[in-house]
């Protein structure tokens, strides 16, 4: 067990008992790049892990063991971010962050660990922003909401990690309940908790080992689209400052000045948006199929309108599809790689993994990875 490794290796290398916190990785049920559209999203958080040992050691020094990469790096708030290894800058991104807000955090000594496979889409960083934000508030008596700490991560990953994330994964680690999907909204940042009972189905992750080269320029690329969009139908149409704002109707009468790219690209985040609330509606009615449904929808959508799917991607769903006892799947993340998302019945769990590894095996000679993920709760302190 990874929590009772890194509690060993805290006693090894720093002689004394720890508190120990924890923090997960994220799925994101259905709402692809509606985020940074201020639209919706549907993630939950999953039973893998970010475990974290730590006690306060009496200095002003932070010293922090990572058993993933093993490494030990130590360093005070004033030390040079650069010369950091590239794990160290999400724990030190969220002292920093703390510390600007007035905190004063305490030295401490820590060990982490976590099965959060990397690569996978599934946020391991934005975990470990969580379980170190969680800790620090405990260990310092700092009293922050969970939505100041949640804001912390994102700020942590932006100042110093340099990527420009939105807040999606870092509210899911935190906000996170068991069975339980939060949809986000990412205009207001109001949350509500969704049921979801699998009722004899499980979510398999099934990973392409790819990330394309196009990820981030295409991305950007997208997100100027969307905006183009926007500022072409907002001449006209009063108070429309974002897709969320739009609906089909609104946009239709611009799509000649918009041209055919940038009205397809709006066109899929509105429908998209209305999908996220869709299977919420489906979700409270324990309507699995409509639900599985859905999702192969948005696969459609970010694959034939919004674009960023690719052929590994789409061999993975088409043969979805084809398997039996599947209800739904598509691409989650921001797509040219990563993982599917599929809601499979407990029963043919094998058959589907058989069907992938055949159609993608022939396709590309290789096989993917998968993995079977339970929804759990947010982070939190580990008493047990």
């Amino acid at each position: 067990m990874i929590k009772a490794q890194v509690k060993k290796i805290f006693a090894q290398e720093f002689g004394s008992s720890p508190r120990l916190f924890a923090a997960p990785g994220r799925i994101n049920l259905i709402g692809e790049h509606t985020d940074y559209n201020n639209g919706f999203v549907l993630p939950a958080s999953i039973d893998k892990r970010i475990y974290l040992a730590i006690a306060p050691n009496q200095t002003e020094g932070f010293n922090i063991v990572s058993t993933d990469f093993n490494e030990r790096v130590s360093f005070t708030a004033n030390h040079n971010t650069q010369s950091l290894p590239h794990w160290a800058r999400y724990p030190f991104g969220v002292i920093k962050e703390m510390q600007k807000l007035g905190c004063t955090i305490n030295g401490f000594n820590a060990v982490f660990g976590g099965d959060i496979p990397a690569g996978a889409g599934l946020s391991s960083s934005a975990a470990l922003e969580s379980a170190f934000a969680i800790a620090l508030n405990e260990l310092n008596a700092l009293n922050l909401d969970k939505f100041t700490l949640a804001k912390i991560g994102q700020s942590a990953e932006h100042n110093y990690v340099g990527v420009r994330c939105g807040i999606m994964d870092q509210f899911a680690s935190i906000f996170g309940k068991d069975e339980q999907v939060v949809l986000l909204d990412c205009q207001t940042l109001e949350h509500r908790h969704f049921p979801l009972h699998l009722n004899g189905h499980k979510l398999i992750l099934t990973d392409t080992q790819v990330k394309h080269s196009l990820a981030s320029s295409e991305y950007n690329k997208r997100r100027a689209e969307c905006e183009e969009g926007v500022r072409i139908a907002a001449t006209n149409e009063v108070g429309m400052k974002s897709l969320r704002d739009a609906t089909i109707k609104q946009i239709e009468p611009y799509k000649a000045m918009m041209g055919e790219q940038v009205y397809m690209r709006c066109e899929y985040v509105i429908e998209e948006n209305e999908r996220v609330l869709a299977t919420c509606k489906a979700l409270s009615n324990d309507n699995l199929e409509a639900v599985g449904a859905l999702m192969y929808q948005s696969h459609q959508g970010l694959q034939h309108k919004y674009q960023v799917s690719c052929a590994e991607l789409d061999c993975l769903v088409d043969a979805a599809k084809s398997a039996q006892g599947v209800l739904g799947s598509r691409m989650m993340g921001g797509g040219f790689g990563g993982c599917t998302i599929s809601l499979v019945k407990e029963s043919a769990v094998d058959a589907f993994k058989k069907s992938l590894t055949d159609a993608f095996g022939q396709q590309f000679n290789r096989q993917p990875i998968f993995y079977s993920v339970t929804i759990g709760n947010g982070a939190g302190e580990v008493t047990e």
